[in-house]
Formats: C-alpha cells, sequence, structure tokens
C-alpha cells in the first residue's frame, strides 16, 4: 500500500493540462482549455479541461473526471498503478506501507520475470530482423504470410533461432537468475544444462494492459509431428492465462472508442485485423473464455461479437464461457467465417473494407444462434426438444440485471414462438432458474428468494411515469444540489459565528432526508473533514478521493457547460454587488442612460453568484426539507385509508401538523412548483 502521505504529494503536483494535454490536443479557450474528446469520435471539440478545478468533462460523450481517472479511464490502469505512473512523470518516491516478507518477496519475483520478458523479447527481435538465419526463416515466414514491417514492429514479433542454447547463454551473460529463467518458461534445465524452450520458431510476445510483456507464444514454422506447433509461457506470478487476452494492449482505445470488442482465437487473426485496419480486436489464446476475460472486457465496453470458424468446432468454441458472458450483462453477437477461412485468411482474401462490411451485415444473436442449433441437431426427438427447452431457460434467466429486464423478456418472447411453447410456461420456467440460483448462491431460503423475484418483477410493471413518485421518491437532483453547495460554498461564512457548511449539515443531522447512497457517503465525509480541519476543507480531497463513486460525483457536481464572460467579472463594486457596463463606462453613467422602468430589474440581473449564495443555500435546504414533508404526508395518507376508527384521529392531527410545516415551508421560500 502507497503511504497516504506519498498519495498528497502527488495529488499536490498533479498538473491536469500536462497529463491530458499528453494525450490530446488542447486549445485555450477563456479559462479553460478544449479539444476533441479521446474517449469518443468527434469533429466539433467538446472536451473541456478546467485548471482551476482540476477536472475535464466531456460535453458530447458525458465523460468526466480528474488527473487519477482519466488515467484510468484512458490507460485502463487500477488506482493505485495510476498514482504510481504519477510518482514517475513527476519523480517523486513512493514510500510504501510495511508489507509482509512474503508479499515482498512476490513482488519481486513479478517484477523480476518482467525485466527478463523485456530482455527476451528485444533478443527475438534483433534475432529476427538482424541475423540471417533470422531473415531467412523467420521473417520470411511472416511476410509470406502477408505481415508488413510496420506490423511487426508493432506487435514486437521475434524469432528464436535452431541452436539450442543461443537465448540461454546470452540470458546468462547478463547474469540473469537461473532460477527465475526456468520459471519463465523461456528455458529448461536439460541434463544440468540450460536449454532454450522455443527453438525455431516465431515468438509472440503478450503483453499487459500496461504494456508489460507477461509472457510469449511461440509458434512451430518447421514442419514436426512430434511437436505442439504452439508453445505458451506456463503460468507463474505474472502469466494467468485465464487472465490474459492476447492484443488488449493494442486494442483497447480503439474498442473504447468502437464500443465493441471482436474476439478472435490467434495471434495471427489479430494481427492481420489490426493490419487491415481492424484494431478492437482481441484473442482469447485458443481456450474457453473465463470470467476474468469476460471482465476484461467489460472494463472497455460491453458489446462483444466473437468471429470464429464457421465449422462445427468453431461453433462449439465460439458458443462456450456464453453463460458467463450474460451474466456480466454483456450483449454477445457472433460473426462465422464461412468457406473453412478463418478471420486471418478471410481478411487477407476480401481486403480490409468488405471485411468490415461482412463483419456489420453477419453478426447473429448468439441466444437464438444456439436455440437454432440445437434445434436443428435435435430434429425430431421430443426427448431432446424437451432438454433444448430448459437449457435455453436457464441460459436466459443468467440475464437478470435490473437495467437488462427488458432485454430479458424479448428473448423470452422470441424463443418461446421458435420452440413453439406457451411464453407464460416459459417465464415461469426461466423464473424458477433464478430463483433455484438465488438459494444456491446466496442460500436464500425457498421464500426469501421467491419474495426477492416477486418485488423485481413488481418494480419492472411498476408505472414509472407517475410524476408524484418520480419527484418525490427519485429526485436525486436537489439531493446533489446539497452535496454540491457543500462543495462550492462550503468553507464560505453563513453568518459571523458558523460556516456554510455548519449550517447545512445542522439542517440534515441524520442524512434521513437523504436516499442516494453516494451523495450520503460525500456528506458523512464531508462531516468527518469537517471536524478536523475547519474551515478550509480542500475540495480535492473530494475529486481524488480513492472511492471512485465519490470523485465521479465531485466533478460531476462541480462540472458547468458554460463559463462566466469576463465582462461579466471586471471591476465589482464590493458595496453594492454592481459591476460597470459591458462597454466598460463608469457604472455612474451607465446607469444614467437606463430608463428608471428598468433599473431596478436590470440590478437584479447585474448582482454576481456570490450576493445570492445564502438565498441559493437556504433554498437548497428548504426544498429538501419540503420534499421530505411531501414524502410523510403521502405515507400518512396511505395509511388513514387503511386505518381503523380508532387510529384515523391521530393521523388526522398528523396529517394537520405536516400540512401546518408544509404552509410555513412554502411561505418562507414564496411560490413553490411541484
Amino acid at each position: 500500500m502507497i503511504e497516504q502521505h506519498t498519495i498528497q504529494q502527488i495529488i499536490s503536483r498533479i498538473d491536469i493540462i500536462d497529463v491530458v494535454g499528453s494525450y490530446v490536443k488542447l486549445k485555450k479557450r477563456g479559462t479553460n482549455y478544449l479539444g476533441l474528446c479521446p474517449f469518443h469520435n468527434e469533429r466539433t471539440p467538446s472536451f473541456t479541461v478546467s485548471p482551476a478545478k482540476e477536472i475535464f468533462k466531456c460535453f458530447g460523450c458525458g465523460r468526466s473526471g480528474n488527473t487519477i481517472s482519466f488515467l484510468m479511464e484512458h490507460e485502463k490502469l487500477s488506482y493505485v498503478e495510476a498514482l504510481r505512473w504519477l510518482a514517475n512523470r513527476y519523480n517523486i518516491e513512493i514510500e510504501e506501507k510495511e508489507v509482509s516478507p512474503e508479499a515482498k518477496q512476490q513482488l519481486q519475483v513479478a517484477e523480476s520475470l518482467h525485466i527478463i520478458n523485456s530482455f527476451a523479447q528485444q533478443f527475438f527481435s534483433k534475432q529476427l530482423s538482424d541475423t540471417e538465419e533470422g531473415r531467412d526463416i523467420g521473417l520470411s515466414y511472416l511476410k509470406e504470410r502477408g505481415f508488413g514491417d510496420e506490423v511487426i514492429q508493432k506487435f514486437a514479433l521475434g524469432y528464436s533461432p535452431e541452436k539450442k542454447d543461443a537465448f540461454a547463454q546470452e540470458a546468462v551473460k547478463n547474469k540473469f537468475n537461473t532460477e527465475l529463467l526456468q520459471k519463465s518458461g523461456l528455458v529448461v534445465n536439460r541434463n544440468e544444462q540450460l536449454v532454450d524452450n522455443y527453438r525455431s520458431r516465431i515468438i509472440f510476445p503478450v503483453h499487459g494492459t500496461n504494456g508489460k510483456i507477461l509472457g510469449f507464444g511461440a509458434r512451430l514454422i518447421k514442419n514436426n509431428d512430434k511437436a505442439p506447433k504452439y508453445i505458451n509461457t506456463p503460468e507463474n506470478e505474472i502469466y494467468i492465462k485465464s487472465k490474459i487476452l492476447y492484443g488488449l494492449y493494442f486494442a483497447r482505445h480503439a474498442i473504447d472508442k468502437g464500443e465493441e470488442c471482436l474476439l478472435v482465437e490467434g495471434y495471427t487473426d489479430v494481427i492481420s485485423l489490426h493490419q487491415a485496419g481492424v484494431e478492437n480486436v482481441v484473442a482469447s489464446g485458443g481456450t474457453s473464455l473465463t470470467l476474468d476475460q469476460l471482465r476484461l472486457i467489460k472494463k472497455y465496453t460491453k458489446n462483444l461479437t466473437i468471429i470464429y470458424d464457421g465449422d462445427a468446432a468453431g461453433i462449439k468454441a465460439a458458443l462456450r464461457g456464453l453463460d458467463m458472458a450474460l451474466e456480466e450483462g454483456l450483449n454477445v453477437k457472433l460473426v462465422l467465417i464461412p468457406d473453412k477461412e478463418d478471420p486471418d485468411s478471410y481478411v487477407r482474401k476480401l481486403g480490409a473494407a468488405a471485411f468490415r462490411n461482412f463483419i456489420a451485415h453477419n453478426k447473429k444473436d448468439v441466444i437464438l444462434f444456439q436455440l437454432e442449433t440445437l434445434l436443428s441437431d435435435a430434429g425430431s426427438d421430443a426427448n431432446k426438444k424437451a432438454a433444448i427447452v430448459n437449457q435455453v431457460a436457464e441460459t436466459i434467466s443468467k440475464i437478470d440485471k435490473a437495467e437488462d429486464f427488458t432485454k430479458q423478456q424479448d428473448y423470452i418472447r422470441q424463443c418461446s414462438q421458435l420452440l413453439k411453447i406457451d411464453e407464460s410456461g416459459f417465464t415461469t420456467l426461466v423464473n424458477k432458474f433464478i430463483r433455484n440460483r438465488l438459494s444456491a448462491q446466496e442460500k436464500l431460503p425457498f421464500d426469501e428468494a421467491k419474495v426477492h423475484q416477486e418485488n423485481a418483477q413488481k418494480a419492472a410493471d411498476a408505472n414509472y411515469d407517475d410524476q408524484t413518485f418520480s419527484l418525490l421518491f427519485k429526485d436525486e437532483l436537489q439531493e446533489k444540489e446539497i452535496a454540491r453547495i457543500l462543495l462550492e460554498y462550503g468553507n464560505k461564512a453563513w453568518d459571523d459565528e458558523h460556516l456554510i457548511a455548519e449550517y447545512v449539515l445542522s439542517e440534515i443531522p441524520e442524512n434521513d432526508l437523504i436516499d442516494n447512497e453516494v451523495v450520503i457517503k460525500l456528506i458523512e465525509l464531508y462531516r468527518l473533514e469537517l471536524s478536523f480541519h475547519k474551515p478550509t476543507i480542500d475540495k480535492n480531497y473530494f475529486l481524488y478521493h480513492q472511492d471512485n463513486g465519490i470523485s465521479t460525483l465531485a466533478v460531476s457536481l462541480l462540472t458547468t457547460p458554460f463559463e462566466l464572460s469576463s465582462h461579466w467579472k471586471s471591476d465589482l463594486s464590493k458595496s453594492q454587488g454592481y459591476q460597470k457596463s459591458l462597454f466598460q463606462q463608469d457604472y455612474k453613467s451607465f446607469i444614467n442612460t437606463v430608463s428608471p422602468d428598468n433599473k431596478e430589474q436590470l440590478s437584479g440581473y447585474l448582482k454576481t453568484q456570490e450576493d445570492k449564495t445564502t438565498e441559493e443555500v437556504a433554498s437548497a435546504v428548504n426544498y429538501l426539507k419540503l420534499r421530505k414533508i411531501k414524502r410523510m404526508l403521502l405515507q400518512n395518507q396511505a395509511d388513514m385509508e387503511k386505518a381503523d376508527a380508532a387510529l384515523q384521529e391521530t393521523l388526522f392531527r398528523t396529517h394537520y401538523h405536516l400540512k401546518q410545516m408544509e404552509m410555513e415551508l412554502t411561505q418562507k421560500m414564496g411560490s413553490v412548483i411541484i
């Protein structure tokens, strides 16, 4: 763990223009900077960076954040990795909390393996380009496959010579630890002698999402029935096959921008597609998709398109891991390559433009494709058809996230039509699988799982157009306004003795007026900070908070698409809150040119935002109180409808007192629109 004082030192040194400007061409516009958004394709710049607030916001796609979250989003780094990146940029020495000897040893081994792999990659690349054997055998093979110099260099492809210990000798000469060399999989010990593991093979370095080399894939060039076609690095501290997608380091930005990830099987498929300009592509390495790989994809997009060979083996491979993908909320499509081709050969056969067009027009819904395939195999066998009904129902039951409810219902409708069964009965079967999974995973009693399912169904069937429900129970804007006021004005004076933050927090002592969990968390953090750091609470504490929910909320609250004109900032009159005219005339001569009827109205527009701070704060707090009273009135009214005569009088008095409170608030606030 990085020490807290080191984190604060990093945050204090951050220059958001320096960091973001290294990825985006920024142009000064007023007090802010403007550029083309790196997260989506746009022609007119809408990506705004505020150096004063140390935040960015794209008003096109909605992405926003601070310097750390920019790095996390753009480079797909963890919070700690982003801190290390910044520490390295600003030459800050990282101090870490004491870790166990075992953990420290594991970190040292991992770092050593990274260094060995980097050395090996450089060795293999030189062998490919700088030696006669490498050019004659390795490079000529790659050229025959249609790979150009640019893509060879991009993926750092290499060649391991035929000599049995060429790399081993070079590594020992450079004093690398022999045990770690064996752990890396680059060499093996045979008869007390280190020999190369990847002899006479093309080398494919496997990069992590940070660009570091995790391991290698090695393809045999010469025909040899006894040797496997591909050899991969054995699993170690940094190479865990189930957590790696080949090509992701080079594809991550294209996936992010295109909002789609193409998944293929092999290394050469990825490289060929990249060379053709299709860069949002990764490979699973010929294994079944794992949960970790799916979650890697989900970091960049929810849209996954699987591109596999059209034969039986390719179809079977494409459907592996389908249930896990649906459980993760991914939208999965399938494209099958025809004519016994693979993506590598097919893109070279068609060309880049035609291949893209083929992908766009041949995507199949993977669940419906699975069902059609199963029905075709089953023929007229009634038992097989019954098994298919259960299998498909179980697959659809994995789509159980609230936001995917409509998608699940659409699948139920389409599949029941294809299966020629009753839709309501099929829905019951899907719900049965959902209940069974809830009971098994969460160890809930059956009745409780049933209640969960029924509640979810009621929520899905609810009338979300009800204006009262929307305003009183889903209105997060007013809650967020309270949080914004704390961040913007919390340190300012409310009266001679109290800060605005103290006034606001005293009015919502238990957060019982607020529903949004992130807003509650931010307010509680603010309350805690106020007790320690009054009266100078730093907004950066919230903007750069390790909790992504807190920092994202803080950024969104402090972001606006508008900027106060410089005309409205010039020479404010401290005594009256007025300013000089837009034409830079003296205020008195300007105001004399305005008709008496317009002076009072105009002066209201010329007041600054700061002048109205207390009004704004009081209004926000009162609206929140009014919202609570309205909620209590509705609840009390519902209770009155069900209560017996003995309870009616008490509830009526409660109603009267609530209405009195409502009237007092509305009189204090003026007119209220609900």
